[in-house]
């Protein structure tokens, strides 16, 4: 129980704790079915086959025991072995990819792209990367073995994308259109568009059973959360802004190992709400630095590095008080703190498969981060190209890659 933090208990006229006791007895808690309402989900006591030929564990209440165990350091599948090195940068500004050598912190080369690639991102079965051109329409994919880009395939919107944790469906989230595009995760072609009520569709993350997502609205400050099983929305949830003194703007979205907990960045709080994604409610918030964006586990699920981009605005300028705070996800608090000399504006990015380093984009310095895990130096700046996003390093450990800069399983 979080009875310290914990606050806004409450919606749709049913108390948080008649909310729990629904939730054991009936392992479903029903949702508002609009925005500023809430939805549950069916408790998962079983372990969950995947066709990637592995498992998660959970348990009796539903909670997986570490959802990153199989993301461990240098836990590379065969696909991922074969990849080469390289660290990859989208410039936004710039419609161009810049490949990076991680070992010489050298950009090695770099390549045009369709207009605003935004993010970089594992497929499924990590034989490829895609570069997601938001403003041309067309996905740019990436041999892994040899770090060769090859001809475009179109998709409408891309902003982001994922994967359906049992690899049927790619997710694009496209955000202008307030829609999440089911496509075939092969061929890339549109089964079924889901439209929501919230806007500025982000970033998601999955409940440890595999059954519902939970994707961020930045633009609305709302969580929406779906069901994958009938590809339908089953609630909303509004980030009461009147709690904290500012509007909510949720970012990166990311489980705690034991998936009973969502940290949601919020980059006009300055922190991590802490969401039930059961309830889909929230129950606590850390404060961490200005700007909270991004949200990445460290190879053993003990902690998770939040980007502090140093802007509380999309329009952000040169050299802000970015920084990097380190959560323990269990102890729920900041444990450490790295800041950048001179400033700068940390915005997406990964660890390494070993663990020891954290690569993110300086989105708006036009740089690339490198930070050593173990120390919390910042040990290399590296100038890429205008505005530099989801930047990927590959590879990366896992079974399967369920989207995004790389959320591993």
């Amino acid at each position: 129980m979080r009875s310290s933090r914990v606050f806004g208990l409450e919606s749709c006229g049913v108390a948080a704790g008649t909310i729990a006791l629904m939730a054991i007895a009936a392992g479903l808690i029903a949702g508002c079915g609009k925005p500023g309402g809430s939805a549950g989900a069916k408790a998962a006591d079983a372990t969950r086959s995947d066709s990637a030929g592995g498992s998660v564990a959970t348990s009796a209440s539903g909670g997986a025991t570490n959802i990153y165990a199989a993301a461990g350091p240098n836990m590379l599948s065969p696909a991922a072995a074969r990849a080469k090195p390289l660290v990859y940068v989208p410039n936004s500004l710039s419609a161009s990819v810049s490949v990076i050598d991680p070992a010489k912190y050298t950009v090695v080369r770099t390549f045009h792209t369709g207009n605003v690639p935004q993010h970089i991102v594992p497929s499924y079965d990590l034989s490829r990367l895609w570069v997601l051109n938001n403003k041309s329409g067309t996905l740019t994919p990436i041999d892994p073995v040899t770090g060769r880009d090859s001809t475009p395939v179109p998709v409408d919107d891309p902003y982001n994308l994922y994967y359906t944790p049992d690899g049927k469906y790619a997710i694009v989230i496209a955000e202008r259109r307030q829609r999440l595009d089911f496509r075939d995760r092969q061929t890339m072609q549109l089964e079924k568009s889901v439209h929501v009520q919230c806007k500025g569709l982000d970033h998601m993350e999955f409940t440890s059973d595999g059954r519902y997502v939970v994707a961020t609205c930045e633009f609305s400050g709302h969580l929406v959360k779906l069901d994958l099983e009938t590809q339908t929305v089953a609630g909303y949830l509004l980030l009461d802004p009147d709690k904290l003194g500012t509007a909510a703007m949720p970012q990166d979205i990311r489980s705690s190992p034991d998936g009973r907990v969502f940290f949601v960045a919020d980059m006009k709080a300055n922190g991590v709400y802490l969401i039930d994604p059961v309830a889909l409610k929230r129950i606590g918030f850390i404060p961490t630095g200005r700007g909270a964006h991004g949200i990445y586990p460290s190879r053993d699920g003990t902690k998770l590095y939040v980007t502090n981009r140093g802007w509380n605005t999309i329009m952000g300028g040169r050299h802000g008080p970015g920084s990097i705070s380190v959560i323990d996800p269990a102890k729920e608090k900041v444990v450490a703190n790295w800041p950048i000399p001179g400033g700068g504006s940390p915005d997406m990015g990964n660890v390494t498969a070993d663990g020891k380093e954290l690569w993110v984009s300086g989105r708006y310095d036009d740089e690339v981060y490198v930070f050593d895990t173990d120390t919390g130096k910042l040990t290399h700046r590296i100038p890429v190209g205008r505005e530099p996003h989801g930047l990927c390093v590959w590879p990366q450990p896992g079974r399967y890659s369920l989207g995004h800069t790389g959320n591993m399983r």
